[in-house]
């Protein structure tokens, strides 16, 4: 709660097992790619109500608690922590951590259910290089634009 000014809350986790594998089979939030023949849709997780987890085990599962939904708040800090590190050793643990500054979510509904239910992942109405959504300039606490780039290979783009 005290990075960066505080007032922080962990509202959501996106673990993920296999960074090479990205989006396994598993994976709640990567469902949205209608990767379940139950779901050929996807399942709205980015935008619907739906809880699940514990922030204790963040870093080792997919959390989203009602904070995501209920809670309004001005801006986005993302942290990226390798696997089954404990929320205790996250500040020293996080290998890169970013922010918005300038208000984000006021201007997207507040908080991320809302940004999430006007710009839906799942609707594939984004293409690569003419619309990707919503943007807003971040703060690098740690890190920079070269390592998330090193992160993601070599068809990100800045």
């Amino acid at each position: 709660m005290s990075t960066a000014g505080g007032g922080w809350t962990l509202v959501a986790s996106v673990h993920e097992n296999n960074m090479n594998g990205k989006c396994t089979t598993g994976d709640r939030w990567s469902s949205e790619q209608g990767n379940h023949e139950g779901h050929p849709h996807g399942d709205g997780f980015w935008e619907n109500r739906a809880i699940h987890g514990s922030a204790t085990s963040a870093s080792s599962d997919d959390y989203k608690n009602s904070g995501y939904f209920a809670m309004n708040a001005h801006d986005i800090m993302i942290w990226q922590v390798p696997n089954d590190t404990p929320v205790s050793s996250y500040k020293s643990s996080a290998f890169l951590r970013y922010r918005t500054t300038n208000g984000f979510l006021r201007f997207h509904g507040g908080n991320m259910a809302s940004l999430f239910s006007v710009y839906k992942i799942r609707s594939k109405q984004y293409t690569m290089d003419i619309d990707n959504g919503p943007y807003a300039p971040i703060v690098w606490d740690i890190g920079d634009n070269n390592r998330l780039l090193a992160m993601y290979g070599d068809n990100a783009k800045q």
